[in-house]
């Protein structure tokens, strides 16, 4: 049982922290928030051998009609495909393509979305109206459907990929910022900076949207899973990264016909989404849970 007295001994010790030292404390206790951590970490070194450890002629888009539907082995550890190309080197070399959709799809749409939301909450009134009005109309169209309009306007390729997620997901971080914004510039440090003449503009960059970046930070984490996922599904559906160019949804497309015989052709891209998605949720549950102040006892 914990003792008064080591209570208040940690109770001095987190107020002589910084926020971001005691966030970081809570993180450290966090053994599924590690785990994810762990498995991104290793996720990323696979993806930055797929860059300088792959030969993309020879390795990846190769046809050996010769070994195709091989089954795994030592010299194919996930098997082949119906090109008999090597799985593993596709999923290794995808692995580049979703999180490079994931994270700046996910990035753009938190830089877009978060001056949309900071203008909003900050000035408020017509300027609110108008733009959380246009917010709203996104958040009407199911983010699935919206991507694939854009997509499908725009034509099948990566950069289109990326527009299409990026314009799907700002709302969400317009709404947060927002939210955020409307209860940080009533506090005195912001009236304090507009009483010396602070330009608004520096008052939102300096004072206001550092305030805001704890939960962008939750959201985001969360918000590359979900890109993750609806960019697998449009690869799927024709309207991402096209063949040859591996990519772990068009993988899943092109598997789907030798699965009652060949289940390893969408075994191993399946089980890369979900793997990755499901980390970066532990990872963003655990985010959450140590920068809410609710939640620090």
């Amino acid at each position: 049982m914990v003792t008064a007295a080591a209570r208040k001994r940690e109770e001095d010790i987190r107020i002589g922290r910084s926020f971001w030292q005691d966030v970081f404390s809570r993180f450290r206790r966090k053994k599924l928030a590690l785990l994810g951590g762990g498995v991104m970490l290793f996720i990323f070194a696979v993806c930055l051998y797929g860059f300088v450890g792959l030969d993309y002629e020879t390795q990846v888009i190769n046809q050996d009609l010769f070994n195709r539907l091989q089954p795994p082995s030592l010299d194919h550890p996930f098997g082949t495909d119906g090109f008999g190309r090597d799985i593993l080197a596709r999923v290794i070399y995808g692995s580049r393509y979703s999180l490079l959709i994931g994270f700046s799809a996910t990035f753009f749409a938190l830089l877009a979305g978060g001056a949309i939301g900071a203008v909003a909450g900050y000035f408020g009134g017509k300027i609110d109206n108008l733009l959380m009005r246009f917010m709203d109309v996104l958040i009407a169209i199911p983010a699935v459907l919206l991507a694939i309009a854009i997509v499908s306007a725009l034509g099948p390729s990566l950069t289109n990929l990326i527009i299409a997620m990026c314009v799907a997901d700002i709302p969400n971080y317009a709404r947060i910022i927002r939210s955020s914004v409307l209860s940080i510039k009533e506090n005195e440090f912001v009236e304090a900076a507009i009483a010396v003449g602070s330009s608004h503009g520096r008052v939102i960059l300096t004072h206001i949207f550092p305030n805001t970046v704890a939960p962008l930070i939750v959201q985001a984490t969360l918000g590359v899973g979900y890109v993750i996922i609806v960019a697998a599904g449009l690869s799927y559906l024709g309207l991402g990264i096209m063949p040859p160019a591996p990519e772990w949804g068009n993988m899943l497309a092109e598997g789907q016909q030798f699965i009652r015989y060949s289940p390893w052709l969408v075994l191993f891209p399946g089980l890369s989404i979900m793997i990755t998605v499901l980390a970066l949720n532990l990872l963003g549950d655990g985010l959450r849970d140590s920068i809410d102040p609710k939640l620090k006892n």
